[in-house]
């Protein structure tokens, strides 16, 4: 077995791989609230089970709780624990920026969708709202953009007479209430800002893409978009499982 997961700034996801690279078991946890203890509950079942685990692969935009991960790992199991920069990712994939520059899941989402002769945008919704550009097996790299959640609730925090509120999808444009109006102005403004940040890569490659959205509003903009859009929400650990079937370690 092969344990695997994706680091990011709210959660994490773990998930534990058979010798076939099916996933057997997923576990979703707060990223801030890792430690040692909560690891080795969420774990037990291994021990448990006497599963043996060969080796483990992350990809992590908060190094110390990776490196807290890691450690655990490394004492429980006593397997390598890699992060996914570290391995030669060129064997896979030409990467066209400084990948010391990258999020390691902006890359795992790139790994998992390349193949020869086709071209793929990755939009990702998650802290930030990320778009990823792959061409014919190479990274070029994309665009950061801030999160739909943290923009909101940023907006929330600052602005004393807005009340919490979740983001829907709004039928009209102008909004009768301030509910409705925060609403039309984050669920519009966010689809023709991802609608013209596509249409602007498509004119400044002079190419045509398939587009993927992931993370947590995928659903919310799916149907609301120019382009037509494919929801993989497990993209990243796919990306993941790809890189442990290309490259030895």
């Amino acid at each position: 077995m092969i344990i695997i997961g994706d680091i990011g700034n709210t959660d994490t996801k773990i998930c534990i791989i058979n010798s076939n690279y099916k996933i057997i078991k997923r576990i979703l946890l707060p990223t801030k609230k890792i430690n040692n203890f909560l690891l080795a509950k969420k774990l037990n079942f291994i021990v448990k089970r006497n599963i043996s685990i060969k080796k483990s692969l992350f990809c992590s935009v908060v190094p110390n709780q990776f490196l807290l991960i890691k450690s655990f790992l490394q004492k429980k199991f006593k397997i390598k624990c890699i992060e996914l920069k570290k391995l030669n990712l060129e064997k896979i994939m030409k990467i066209k920026v400084n990948r010391h520059q990258i999020g390691s899941d902006r890359l795992a989402n790139s790994i998992a969708v390349i193949s020869k002769n086709k071209n793929f945008i990755i939009l990702d919704f998650g802290t930030a709202t990320t778009f990823d550009v792959v061409i014919n097996n190479v990274y070029n790299g994309g665009v950061i953009a801030p999160g739909v959640d943290l923009s909101l609730n940023t907006l929330i925090k600052k602005a004393s007479l807005i009340p919490s509120m979740n983001l829907k999808k709004t039928k009209k444009v102008i909004g009768r209430n301030t509910i409705n109006a925060v609403r039309s102005g984050f669920f519009w403004g966010y689809a023709g800002l991802i609608d013209n940040i596509v249409d602007l890569i498509m004119k400044e490659t002079k190419k045509k893409f398939k587009v993927i959205i992931t993370g947590g509003f995928s659903k919310l903009f799916t149907n609301s978009l120019r382009s037509k859009v494919i929801i993989d929400k497990d993209i990243t650990i796919k990306g993941l499982i790809r890189t442990i079937r290309l490259i030895d370690f």
